[in-house]
């Protein structure tokens, strides 16, 4: 199969923010072996070297670099950052809390920053976000909905935002507003600031597989280990997933920058959808000698749905690859640096 004429010629710089976690050293890892350069951005330089030794042959010769950034917050914080490259994934994020104050602003104002810095830099010409299927739709249980372009998931913000006390209990729905508010600011900027480049969103769910280093940030990639050693999933939260491989939406990632007809897309990269005792049945199986907990009794079905027809189109193109990764796979995967199974 000949390889598609990408938007950005190989030996390109690309940016990619908060290098050291799950979905952005993987898509490190994929943009380095197709031939293009990337620098990093971290907020620790110290607890990022493990890069270098994961990536030894590209970063002795300056194919993979690292850029420091303690506050991507900050406006300015990305303009040294971006001198010189030709595209950007913005993949990191803020962080957990149940204090709306500060999560949601700050995941805000570090979209703003880097997207000003993007447009203030004129090599730039693709600039993709990692949403979240949370930003177009709630997950809760007995939950109904087809997912479009249009879509957007206003329930996440009236509970983010509800008076406090801020519980433990409100993490899950701040994290999910911050989807919402910082894509909002994505596409508000790209409509009212009309840059040069070319922006498109990955919006994945629950991400699983293979960690490149026991180091790397894998916040979703601790469900499955948890589960093997007994400790249930919060249902209450996540009542069944959508869960996607990260080789999958590292792919997606690639064909959102590469792909010259793909603009201004809302990229759905779901995976396969399965209920928690499907997930249960998979690990039983992959490790028949061990005891897990029972099955789960009363979970209700999510039954959201979306047209899945220009991810699964672009992986083929991009990656060759027909259709998710196989879910096996991506269990056994995910549990292989985290308990050495």
């Amino acid at each position: 199969m000949a390889e598609p004429t990408p938007s950005i010629p190989k030996g390109s710089l690309i940016l990619i923010t908060g290098v050291t976690g799950h979905v952005a050293s993987e898509l490190t890892r994929q943009f380095l072996e197709r031939g293009y350069r990337v620098r990093g951005t971290v907020r620790d330089l110290a607890r990022a070297s493990w890069l270098n030794d994961v990536f030894q042959p590209y970063a002795a010769n300056n194919h993979l670099t690292l850029a420091h950034v303690p506050d991507m917050t900050v406006p300015g914080a990305f303009d040294d950052a971006i001198r010189g490259v030709s595209a950007v994934a913005h993949v990191a994020t803020i962080g957990f809390d149940p204090d709306p104050t500060k999560v949601i602003p700050p995941t805000v104002a570090a979209a703003t920053s880097i997207l000003r810095a993007a447009a203030a830099e004129p090599s730039v010409r693709r600039f993709v976000f990692t949403s979240s299927i949370v930003a177009a739709t709630m997950l809760a249980p007995g939950k109904t909905a087809h997912v479009t372009q249009e879509s957007w998931n206003e329930t996440a913000l009236d509970l983010a935002w509800a008076p406090p006390p801020y519980g433990p209990e409100r993490i899950v729905s701040v994290y999910m507003a911050s989807k919402v508010a910082a894509e909002r600011e994505v596409w508000r900027f790209v409509s009212d600031e009309r840059p040069s480049f070319v922006v498109n969103v990955v919006s994945p769910q629950v991400i699983w597989g293979e960690r490149l280093n026991a180091n790397c940030a894998a916040p979703s990639g601790a469900m499955l280990p948890d589960l093997y050693d007994g400790k249930p999933p919060e249902t209450g939260y996540i009542p069944a997933v959508f869960a996607v491989d990260v080789l999958d939406v590292s792919l997606l990632h690639i064909a959102a920058m590469l792909n010259p007809d793909t603009r201004s897309e809302r990229i759905q990269a779901w995976g396969r959808y399965h209920t928690w005792n499907e997930v249960l049945a998979v690990l039983r199986n992959l490790y028949p000698q061990r005891k897990f907990i029972g099955d789960f009794v009363g979970l209700p079905d999510l039954s959201i749905t979306t047209d899945e027809s220009k991810p699964l189109a672009l992986m083929k193109k991009w990656g060759n690859q027909d259709g998710w990764r196989a879910f096996e796979d991506t269990v056994r995967d995910n549990l292989k640096r985290v308990n050495g199974k």
